[in-house]
């Protein structure tokens, strides 16, 4: 299964292409897309979208993990962050991809088991998981690819149960 991880802002979105089979992940690729700071909220939106639908439609990933707004105290940021993220859904919805959503604290517990884990320990898994020389830089990217393996570990989840109901291993 290759999915496509997205870790949602408006100045700086966090994309990561993940392949899984079975445990066994792989990076395709990862990276931002960014948007000016004078821009206005229309056009980054607007390169948002475009960028993304440029990612999908070179990398054919088959689902989107997409993170889900942890709101902090500025309600403002948090309302431009929405916006952002609504844009990504959209141009993966438009793509035909499904589209599943998990909160940090899901994404964190994935990963390690433990849903407060720190950001370095995310992302020195998402190294090990990923056989990686580095973790992928910067945050926003290395952020991404976990939301991809926190999907691919939850649809190996749903996979082995739905195997187990039928009466299979």
């Amino acid at each position: 299964m290759r999915i496509l991880g997205v870790d949602p802002g408006y100045a700086i979105l966090g994309y990561g292409v993940v392949e899984s089979q079975g445990t066994k992940y792989r990076l395709v690729e990862c990276g931002v897309i960014t948007t000016e700071a004078g821009e206005e909220m229309p056009r980054r939106l607007q390169t948002i979208y475009g960028e993304l639908m440029e990612i999908i439609r070179v990398f054919e990933p088959e689902v989107a993990s997409v993170e889900e707004l942890f709101f902090n105290s500025n309600a403002k940021t948090a309302i431009k962050v929405g916006e952002a993220r609504g844009a990504a859904i959209l141009a993966c919805a438009n793509s035909g991809l499904p589209v599943y959503e998990y909160t940090p604290l899901q994404i964190k517990q994935a990963l390690s088991g433990y849903g407060r884990a720190g950001k370095e320990q995310i992302q020195q898994i998402v190294k090990s998981v990923l056989g990686l020389a580095e973790v992928p830089r910067p945050d926003d990217a290395a952020d991404a690819v976990a939301a991809a393996i926190c999907h691919a570990n939850a649809a190996g989840y749903i996979d082995r149960v739905a195997r187990a109901v039928k009466g299979g291993k």
